[in-house]
């Protein structure tokens, strides 16, 4: 219980790396532990795709860069120049990129759990990806989650299944340096906060 509290602890969004690369093997293997995460009605909806070439990886990169001076331009003030200030992603370096996407077609599970809340398959994947973040961590490896892209247009890029949902671009990699503590929170854009923790039912 202990080794995992630290894991927990130290399990950080990562947006610096080394460009060393990392062992295929090993992704492999993290993968396939991660295949053991829980998913409604054992559907196992997530699709893997892996990002290499540079061609690829400069579209996903400049549709991160139209997505972001969007989101910045939602910002006045001092919290504008804050927000240009932060680094939100690792395109540029992480030897391994990976969207993940949520199979909304599959077949696998006939649909069990799924016929109330359709987005427990979303919910599959996320769970897998956090399975997968925790088992690369305790390998060394950090994990970074860039959400700041137009969804519809990584898909068209990557030329994947029009029910494929993107879900999450992950950068993989060794990390520049170890922190306990959030980078948003060491530069100041949110504190940790025990807000919503717990609520009651009456």
């Amino acid at each position: 219980m202990a080794k995992l509290v630290q894991l927990i602890e130290w399990r950080r969004d990562v947006r610096r790396f080394r460009r060393d690369a990392i062992e295929p093997d090993l992704i492999e293997r993290l993968l396939d532990l991660a295949q053991m995460a829980p998913s409604v009605g054992n559907s196992q909806p997530w699709r893997w795709v892996s990002v290499d070439s540079p061609q690829m990886r400069e579209k996903i990169h400049q549709n991160f860069v139209a997505a972001n001076a969007e989101a910045q331009a939602g910002y006045q003030g001092e919290r504008a120049s804050l927000y240009a200030r932060l680094k939100l992603e690792g395109i540029d370096v992480a030897p391994r990129q990976f969207a993940v996407f949520c199979d909304r077609g599959t077949a696998q599970g006939a649909g069990v759990g799924c016929q109330t809340m359709p987005e427990m398959l979303d919910y599959s994947v996320a769970v897998m990806i956090e399975t997968f973040w925790l088992l690369a961590r305790a390998e060394g490896l950090g994990v970074g989650w860039v959400s700041i892209l137009d969804p519809e247009q990584a898909k068209a890029d990557l030329q994947v299944p029009e029910r494929w949902k993107l879900i999450a671009y992950l950068c993989v990699g060794w990390p520049v340096e170890e922190h306990p503590v959030p980078e948003l929170v060491r530069f100041g854009w949110q504190d940790r906060t025990q807000a919503g923790r717990f609520v009651t039912s009456r």
